[in-house]
């Protein structure tokens, strides 16, 4: 009996170790194929390469200073026609790595050719527009939202892309605008990306948007950031803002960017204010990473509205705080461009000429009427005194002088005879102390000059006359007479 029992031990023994090489043949191709499996799972979720961020604004709107925050980089510079840019991307949870391009155009008109170098038609459906507005100069951001729409609207019609592959991309811009789910409070998700549902497409149907919702489909994403906001209390406090002028200027902006189904965020560098939001949402636009952030509305310098929440009725709360404006005023009458008060100084700076400044003076002392200096003058003064003008024949005063004829005077004539007799006696002592004198050779002059005699000598008898005949009058006056000698 035992060599049988030992001979069925030893044929169950070696039957278990058949069994179990067998289930390890059987395991071996199954590992692999797990690992195979994995491996070509994570190919295929790789992040994709090749995405693209087209940044449009106005000069001085803060385009290159945002992205380079985002980037990680500080940047004080301008940029210049068309900048390049790259935000590293990173999965964390496949350990994946990508980039994404970012182009910015300059703010002049005149560099809008160069978008071809960075939206192309084989691009154009893995490129994203971001429409970068002023906050710090509220009355230029709807004509500069305008006019950038416009130039890209502009620049996706020259590139000629077939209309079907056009009409594709417009309804998934639909679709997603549709779709939107608003998450929850308090949820926290992480950053990986949501895998797509097989035939989901083919099940869901495109509902009819509401009124005035995508009637500018460019094809492409859209989100406007409204840059500087930090200077909602400069404006304020320099300009008189006040809260319903914020909501007017919200509405408008939201209106717009209801027509292309854009999102709209307001951020601020210097405050520090929703840069990581914006990242966050560009990264899920961009790769479709979760995001759980709802949209923001309730302080008016943070505001954050994703693409598919806003509606016209929503937009409307904001009118209810409207007291001095309609929700139909025209923008640019609310929110006007302010006026630049000059400095003072800058009128004192411009200096007239000299020339045409006494020029200007002269034109007026002539034009006014010539007033006696002084009571004793009369028509009949002589020009003897040295402030007196010579006359236009150019001959000496003492020669201009008229022979007086002789006779008494009276009244008030005598009086002035006595000046003027009191005045020449002057004249002839200073002649006879001291030659040098300008009036002494006035008289020598005079006395040389041929024919000018006779009146020399009438003139001195005529005062010797004068002089016989005591008057008070030239004793009262002789002192003020001699000093104008």
């Amino acid at each position: 009996m035992a060599p049988v029992e030992e001979r069925k031990l030893l044929g169950a023994a070696a039957s278990n170790s058949n069994n179990q090489e067998a289930a390890d043949d059987d395991e071996g191709p199954n590992l692999w194929t797990s690992i195979l499996s994995e491996v070509s799972t994570r190919s295929r979720s790789k992040l994709p390469t090749g995405k693209n961020i087209l940044v449009l604004g106005e000069d001085g709107s803060g385009k290159t200073t945002l992205m380079a925050k985002l980037q990680g980089a500080e940047h004080n510079k301008k940029g210049r026609g068309l900048e390049y840019l790259y935000l590293n991307i990173h999965d964390e949870d496949r350990d994946d790595h990508t980039r994404c391009n970012v182009w910015i155009l300059d703010g002049e008109l005149y560099h809008k050719g160069l978008l071809k170098f960075a939206v192309s038609g084989d691009n154009l459906k893995n490129t994203l527009a971001v429409f970068v507005a002023d906050m710090a100069r509220p009355w230029t951001i709807m004509d500069s939202l305008q006019k950038w729409a416009s130039v890209l609207r502009e620049h996706i019609d020259k590139l000629k892309i077939q209309p079907e592959e056009m009409r594709i991309l417009e309804q998934k811009l639909v679709k997603e605008f549709q779709e939107y789910v608003e998450p929850e409070e308090g949820t926290h998700g992480s950053p990986q990306r949501r895998a797509p549902v097989p035939g989901q497409e083919e099940e869901e149907v495109v509902l009819p948007l509401g009124e005035n919702v995508l009637t500018h489909n460019l094809g492409i994403p859209v989100l406007v950031v409204c840059t500087k906001c930090d200077a909602v209390s400069v404006l304020e406090k320099e300009h008189d803002y006040r809260d319903e002028h914020f909501d007017f200027i919200q509405s408008h902006i939201r209106r717009f960017c209801l027509e292309y189904g854009a999102a709209l965020i307001y951020t601020s560098i210097k405050e520090e204010k929703n840069v990581d939001l914006l990242y966050k949402y560009l990264v899920h636009k961009m790769y479709d990473f979760q995001f759980t952030t709802p949209a923001l509305v309730v302080e008016k310098d943070a505001v954050f509205i994703p693409a598919g929440w806003d509606k016209d009725k929503k937009i409307a709360i904001l009118y209810e705080n409207f007291a001095t404006v309609k929700q139909d005023d025209a923008y640019e009458d609310i929110i006007g461009r302010p006026l630049i008060k000059k400095p003072v100084h800058d009128k004192e700076v411009a200096s007239e000429d000299e020339q045409v400044f006494l020029m200007k003076q002269q034109s007026l002392l002539a034009k006014q009427p010539a007033t006696p200096s002084r009571p004793a003058d009369s028509p009949r003064q002589p020009g003897g005194s040295p402030r007196t003008p010579r006359q236009p024949g150019g001959t000496n005063m003492v020669t201009a002088v008229p022979p007086i004829t002789s006779g008494t005077p009276k009244g008030p004539a005598a009086a002035n005879e006595g000046v003027l007799a009191n005045f020449f006696n002057s004249l002839l002592s200073k002649k006879t102390g001291s030659p040098g004198s300008p009036g002494a050779g006035g008289v020598q002059n005079a006395a040389k000059k041929p024919g000018q005699k006779p009146i020399l000598t009438d003139v001195q008898a005529e005062l010797d006359r004068m002089s016989r005949k005591p008057d008070p009058v030239v004793t009262t006056n002789s002192s003020p007479t001699e000093n104008e000698a």
